[in-house]
């Protein structure tokens, strides 16, 4: 089970997005972690290659907001069976594996928004990480 204190604060950097993001959904959710004050759930990275699995419209406002870090679980994405891929339905893809997401991470394209659906053994931990700890 993941806790608090498995989330780490990464640089937003090193983040490698593999799909493109609904603006309206990461505006709604700029306005929200502004009323916060800060972010109340953590990021999934793969901890090898920085590829973001889970968070894109937070990484979109961490972006926006200017922010240096930002807080995330990171695990072995390839081997760990604490983390299952299927795809969206009405994805434009009839298959989706582990290695198309980090090849897609790697590459210059993104996959359209809501591809890929990232599913976890554990909930991930509520947190709350001020604007100004991630600045």
């Amino acid at each position: 089970m993941w806790t608090d204190e498995d989330v780490t604060l990464v640089e937003v950097t090193w983040l490698k997005p593999h799909e493109e993001i609904k603006p309206k959904a990461r505006d709604k959710l700029l306005d929200m972690t502004m009323r916060w004050g800060g972010f109340t759930k953590p990021v999934l990275v793969d901890s090898r290659t920085g590829s973001l699995l889970d968070g894109h419209h937070r990484l979109s406002v961490a972006l926006k907001l200017g922010l240096n870090k930002i807080p995330a679980i990171c695990l072995d994405y390839l081997s760990s069976d604490a983390i299952s891929l299927e795809l969206w339905p009405g994805s434009n893809l009839e298959v989706i594996t582990k290695l198309m997401v980090v090849e897609m991470c790697e590459s210059e394209s993104l996959f359209p928004p809501k591809t890929t659906k990232h599913d976890t053994l554990f909930d991930l931990p509520p947190i709350l990480f001020t604007l100004d700890e991630l600045k």
